[in-house]
C-alpha cells in the first residue's frame, strides 16, 4: 500500500489556491536603504506579503525609522545582518539558527 493513497492531492491545491488569495506573496525585493526611497514603498512590499533584502547606505536606524515600528507592529520581523536588513512580513519568521 503506497503511503499516498490516502492523499487528497485535489484538497491540497484547493488549499494553496485559498492562501495564494489571502494577499501572500513569494516576493523578494533587494534595494538600498539610503533615503531615497518613499518608506510608504517599502511598507507596501511588506503588507502585500513580500519580503525585503536591503542594502544599508548609512545610519539604519535612522533610515529605517519610518517602518520599522509599523512592521514589527504589525507582527512581521527585521534583522541587520553584515551590511544588510532583511524585513520580512507577519507570518513569515527570519531563520538565525545557522549564525
Amino acid at each position: 500500500m503506497s503511503d499516498f493513497e490516502g492523499l487528497d492531492l485535489q484538497a491540497v491545491e484547493d488549499q494553496m489556491a485559498e492562501n495564494g488569495e489571502t494577499g501572500g506573496s513569494d516576493r523578494v525585493v533587494l534595494g538600498v536603504l539610503d533615503g531615497t526611497t518613499d518608506e510608504d514603498e517599502w511598507l507596501e512590499i511588506i503588507e502585500s506579503g513580500g519580503a525585503l533584502v536591503l542594502n544599508v547606505d548609512g545610519d539604519l536606524n535612522e533610515l529605517a525609522a519610518g517602518f520599522a515600528r509599523p512592521v514589527k507592529e504589525a507582527g512581521g520581523e527585521l534583522m541587520h545582518f553584515r551590511g544588510f536588513l532583511v524585513v520580512t512580513p507577519p507570518g513569515v519568521s527570519i531563520d538565525t539558527d545557522r549564525l
